[in-house]
């Protein structure tokens, strides 16, 4: 079998745009999400869903469908614009917006996605209940219970101990405290 390099197979990424009018306005749609787009989606997604230990799938839903109009869009939000994100949320959802975002949008690459955090969520809940997972808790959290310690030692007034034994033996009536 002949060897060939791959820089003559000629291959680029390409990025075609579907677009929609949305109210007068020509919203750019990528049709292919590159891969690091992809992951960042995902990723931040998944971060911001983030409560107690869990993804709480309320978010999960919100932050998935803004970030891929954040990123797969024409659209610039402002700092303003994404200051409260649930009132984005409800502005894109109750008008239709995202509905017809999704309506263009590659369905494809859409399902992978939701697979890709669907599988993170389930490996992540599974490593939660994991015994690696609460030997590498007690490991990280190992220090600052031994610094947590050292004061309770470094604090130990042996004087007031004493005093305590005196008061138990007292109140038994000077019998040892068992």
């Amino acid at each position: 079998m002949a060897n060939i390099n791959y820089k003559d197979l000629g291959l680029e990424r390409t990025l075609n745009n579907t677009k929609f009018i949305w109210k007068n306005q020509e919203i750019e749609v990528m049709d292919y999400l590159p891969a690091d787009f992809k992951y960042d989606v995902i990723m931040i997604t998944l971060q911001k869903s983030a409560e107690d230990g869990y993804y709480n799938p309320f978010k999960l839903d919100i932050y998935f469908h803004l970030n891929l109009i954040y990123m797969f869009t024409n659209i610039v939000f402002d700092d303003e614009d994404r200051e409260d994100e649930f009132k984005l949320y409800d502005e894109l959802k109750s008008t239709g917006f995202i509905d017809a975002f999704l309506g263009i949008f590659n369905s494809d690459e859409y399902k992978e996605m939701i697979e890709y955090i669907e599988q993170i969520v389930d490996i992540s809940q599974k490593y939660q209940v994991s015994a690696a997972s609460i030997l590498n808790k007690f490991v990280n959290d190992l220090p600052s219970q031994l610094e947590n310690a050292q004061q309770i030692v470094e604090g130990f007034d042996k004087d007031k101990y004493q005093a305590v034994i005196d008061f138990a033996k007292a109140a038994n009536n000077n019998k040892e405290p068992k």
